[in-house]
């Protein structure tokens, strides 16, 4: 499975490049794109698209979601399953990523954790169980980390959506209003080298339950991508996620 990463000198792109070397779920580094550090790279790294090889399997994506609309327009053109791993997209970033979808295998997940799957899966069964329970959600990241609140975090909200649709999300809560019964809070964290925490609490008046994931290494979100990568080659076009890939 030839890979290119896009993002391939930065944190995540490095962890990636590191399991790919590997062999990883088969995987081979051939190639990356990285627009700020190219030179530093150990594969052949161009700096934009343009230049960019194209005899690859799939393409898996840790960078910034501004490079979202070219890094789209670069796969559909050469018709290059991705993996897209970066968060943080505008609206209309997202409307492209469907499109995209309707012409190349596309595989868009807010965290390719397992564990985080499971969390949201127990969040949106606990919330439909428990109708009455308010419901806080609480994310914790490094202090490089650019999007708040998380995508993950925004997930874990959208998924309790579907069980509650009255739901609504409040991120970052301030002011004098009170809480509200469809209230979904949101709470993040920036601080040292948090690779990633997410806390579901969901409590009544008397009683509370309590659904956390802690991320202890890079590696494992840089292995769900490869994961990712390897689930995807083979697949007709269509948008896919992490349920699309795990059964529970």
């Amino acid at each position: 499975m030839r890979i290119l990463i896009n993002g391939l000198c930065g944190h995540m792109g490095n962890e990636v490049a590191r399991l790919a070397a590997e062999g990883y779920r088969g995987a081979e580094l051939v190639a990356g794109v990285d627009f700020c550090n190219a030179a530093a790279a150990t594969v052949p790294c161009a700096s934009s698209f343009a230049d960019a090889e194209t005899n690859v399997d799939c393409i898996v994506d840790f960078s910034h979601h501004s490079c979202t609309t070219a890094l789209l327009e670069f796969a559909v053109r050469n018709n290059i399953p991705l993996v897209l791993a970066t968060t943080g997209q505008t609206e209309e970033e997202r409307a492209a990523i469907r499109a995209a979808a309707e012409k190349i295998p596309l595989f868009f997940a807010a965290n390719f954790s397992l564990g985080v799957a499971l969390l949201i899966e127990l969040a949106k069964k606990a919330a439909a169980v428990m109708p009455e329970a308010e419901i806080e959600i609480i994310e914790k990241h490094h202090n490089r980390k650019l999007d708040a609140p998380s995508g993950t975090a925004l997930a874990i909200a959208s998924a309790i959506q579907t069980v509650r649709t009255d739901a609504t999300v409040n991120c970052g809560r301030s002011g004098q209003a009170k809480r509200t019964k469809e209230e979904i809070g949101i709470h993040a964290v920036r601080m040292g080298n948090i690779v990633g925490d997410h806390e579901v609490i969901i409590g009544t008046p008397n009683q509370t339950i309590t659904l956390k994931h802690e991320a202890h290494s890079r590696a494992l979100f840089a292995e769900g991508a490869l994961a990712a990568a390897e689930f995807l080659c083979g697949k007709s076009a269509g948008l896919y996620d992490m349920n699309s890939m795990i059964s529970f």
